[in-house]
Formats: structure tokens, sequence, C-alpha cells
């Protein structure tokens, strides 16, 4: 997931590069939506891990 994020960024910052705003504005969203996913579902993750880690 955090490659799909790096990859919308590169689209974000090549479209600003060149004046499409437009079309960097949405891939910046859509990169800034999948990190915001990422880290929850990290922190869920570290959560969840450290929880079974000390039932065991």
């Amino acid at each position: 997931m955090l490659k799909w994020t790096a990859i919308f960024l590169i689209i974000a910052i090549v479209a600003a590069i060149f004046g499409f705003t437009g079309i960097a504005s949405g891939a910046a969203s859509i990169a800034k939506t999948i990190f915001f996913i990422f880290i929850v579902l990290m922190v869920l993750s570290a959560i969840l891990g450290a929880t079974v880690l000390k039932r065991k």
C-alpha cells in the first residue's frame, strides 16, 4: 500500500511540474488518503500484535 502512495505522489509531482493542476491535486489527494489508511492499518496491526503476544 505504501508503494501505491509513492506512485501517486510521483504522478502528482510530475503533473504539477508540467502544469496539470487538476491531475496533480487529484493524485495528491489519492496519495494522502492511501497514506492515512496505511498508517491506521499499521497502528491496528501493532496494537493487535502486541495483545496477541502478551496472551501467549
